[in-house]
């Protein structure tokens, strides 16, 4: 509970562990059940005139619980239909549904909802669907009561996602949503918090410690604590910079007129077209004076060479783009290809990578720095993958697709201009 010291919380602890030690099994599942009796204050829906519950945690904190169970009474109280919404589909089904704290651990064996395809139903005929955040026109004609929201801080193209879902919410009296996530200084998560609509709630993962190995306490949190990671990753705080990050939020400056000249399209193409493939980084930026203004990102997921393809020669119509520029590390021959498979008239420019990807992208984050690049507003899930791009070469664990085209991008607009700009 927020309001019990350390010690406080280790004699409940203690007491609950005796209590439960007195049952029968029969008695103790019946009691695991029961999340009124051992939900921590944190855990509990607030009250008052609230929209959006956003419930912000470290690892092992019971987000994951908090969100199970409060769909679990949204169910018994005849609340339908719900939205079941994961960073993907495959994470909305381990996790929220079939996950160690998902739906189907919370509800004992006469309330369990059964699942056919992306469709949950309860015994008493309320209805869930899952849904991915990845693809947010699937947003489009569904209509829902209610929402549970996990790891909004991960989702790709975050605002597109949740403001389509919103279109969605239209049914009942009140139509209310859950969001639970490990915080990051994402655009919606900055928008959530300062929106007079939601509630808050936060708990470190510390809190749960009831619930957690002793070896993941001693080892994971001891090894962390006290760190920008940890401090993020374990006590949910929001942090709104990464100090190993190559970008700030503080560089970013919006593009507010001015003459355009010479307009690129860089691409960063996938080794593969697999559904498991990396996406493809597509970013139209165009010279201004002595800088840059990023246009648009129209990288796109989990796609085939022609659809890429497709997407990059669309954008270079649409902005009346001088050439493509394309990343050939991996079969030059093949991009060339596919490009000219949708229009044999478009001007390929080849690039090709002879450093790691930090540092072709310090010179660019120093251009930046110096105010010489401006971005368009909308430009959020290249925004997000920038400041989480650390000096592994990596973004929050993914491959930096956004970034990859950015840097091809900025770099091919200025190379006329080394002589004048440093560090280039």
């Amino acid at each position: 509970m927020t309001s019990t010291s350390d010690a406080d919380g280790a004699a409940e602890d203690a007491d609950g562990a005796t209590e439960v030690g007195r049952l029968t099994d029969e008695e103790a599942e019946a009691q695991y059940f029961e999340w009124s009796k051992w939900a921590y204050e944190q855990q509990r829906e607030p009250e008052g005139d609230w929209t959006t519950w956003l419930f912000m945690g470290g690892r092992g904190c019971g987000k994951t619980r908090t969100g199970a169970e409060w769909v679990r009474n949204l169910a018994a109280q005849g609340v339908s239909p719900i939205a079941l919404v994961g960073e993907t589909m495959s994470e909305a089904l381990a996790i929220m549904v079939r996950g160690e704290s998902g739906l189907f651990r919370v509800c004992p064996n006469e309330e369990r909802p059964t699942l056919r395809g992306h469709q949950l139903t309860w015994p008493n005929g309320v209805e869930a669907t899952l849904m991915s955040a990845s693809d947010p026109d699937r947003f489009r004609g569904p209509q829902f009561a209610a929402a549970w929201c996990d790891e909004v801080a991960k989702w790709p193209n975050a605002e597109a996602a949740w403001d389509m879902l919103q279109f969605g919410l239209r049914l009942g009296d009140k139509p209310r949503q859950l969001a639970t996530t490990t915080p990051r200084p994402t655009r919606l998560i900055k928008r959530l918090i300062g929106d007079p609509r939601t509630a808050i709630s936060r708990m470190r993962t510390e809190d749960n410690h009831a619930h957690l190995a002793p070896d993941f306490l001693s080892d994971v949190v001891g090894r962390y604590r006290g760190s920008v990671l940890g401090r993020q990753e374990l006590d949910g705080e929001l942090i709104e910079d990464d100090p190993g990050a190559l970008w700030q939020r503080g560089m970013f400056r919006r593009f507010d007129g001015g003459e355009i000249g010479r307009i690129v399209v860089a691409v960063d193409p996938p080794v593969t077209g697999t559904v498991r493939s990396d996406a493809c980084g597509i970013v139209v930026a165009g010279r201004v004076g002595e800088g840059v203004v990023v246009l648009e990102d129209c990288s796109i997921r989990q796609v085939r060479p022609l659809d890429w393809a497709r997407r990059a020669v669309a954008a270079y119509e649409a902005h009346g783009a001088d050439a493509i520029v394309v990343e050939v590390n991996q079969g030059g021959d093949l991009v060339r290809a596919v490009i000219a498979q949708i229009d044999t008239d478009v001007p390929v420019r080849e690039v090709r990578a002879s450093r790691g990807k930090w540092l072709r992208a310090e010179p660019v984050a120093a251009l930046y720095g110096r105010g010489l690049v401006h971005h368009v507003d909308g430009l959020t899930a290249l925004e997000d993958e920038m400041c989480a791009f650390g000096v592994d070469g990596r973004s929050d664990g993914h491959s930096p697709d956004r970034v990859d085209a950015l840097v091809w991008a900025v770099t091919e607009l200025l190379n006329d201009m080394r002589p004048r700009i440093r560090g280039l």
